[in-house]
């Protein structure tokens, strides 16, 4: 099913430690100095509800980026101070709407549909690349013989890794970035 996006939206999925709120922190600082108003969605991927520790402590650190609106997810609770039974992501992007931002970037939520930065630390991750839009991936080590139809990129080229995420959202959003 095909959603009509009010502005850009990236995910960025991997596991516990690989450096997606790294990555993500990278991202917000660059769009906010093209002057541009990000918005960030950071998903706690427990079941139990949140104890305001290490994902506060992401969403702190998206706003210490740059980042004007964050909320972080999960365990039945959406940290706007806003309750519910469950929130989807598309539910909170409308809602991020209201907010005007120009790009939104989530950290999580590996099974979403949007097009998404894939970080592995391991051949152990390698499922990952099973998930959907994959834009590229980053690796920790190099991926054993796996056939891709993205581009891959070492942790520690971080400038080429975000000069092609960059790239790639401005194309397929000319009117936004």
């Amino acid at each position: 099913m095909a959603l009509e996006q009010y502005c850009p939206i990236l995910q960025v999925v991997g596991y516990q430690n690989s450096g997606k709120t790294t990555l993500m922190e990278a991202l917000i600082n660059r769009y906010r100095n093209a002057g541009l108003k990000v918005a960030t969605i950071k998903h706690h991927g427990h079941a139990s509800p949140q104890k305001n520790e290490s994902e506060l402590k992401d969403s702190e650190r998206h706003q210490g980026a740059g980042a004007e609106i964050t909320a972080v997810e999960g365990g039945g609770s959406l940290q706007i101070h806003i309750k519910n039974q469950t929130w989807s992501l598309e539910k909170m992007v409308k809602l991020y709407e209201s907010f005007s931002p120009d790009i939104i970037l989530v950290e999580g939520f590996k099974k979403e549909h949007y097009p998404k930065v894939v970080i592995l630390r391991s051949d152990k991750d390698i499922e990952l690349l099973q998930a959907s839009n994959i834009v590229c991936a980053i690796t920790w080590e190099p991926l054993p013989d796996y056939q891709q139809t993205f581009p891959t990129f070492h942790v520690d080229d971080t400038s080429k890794s975000i000069e092609y995420i960059l790239q790639k959202l401005s194309d397929k959003h000319e009117s936004t970035i």
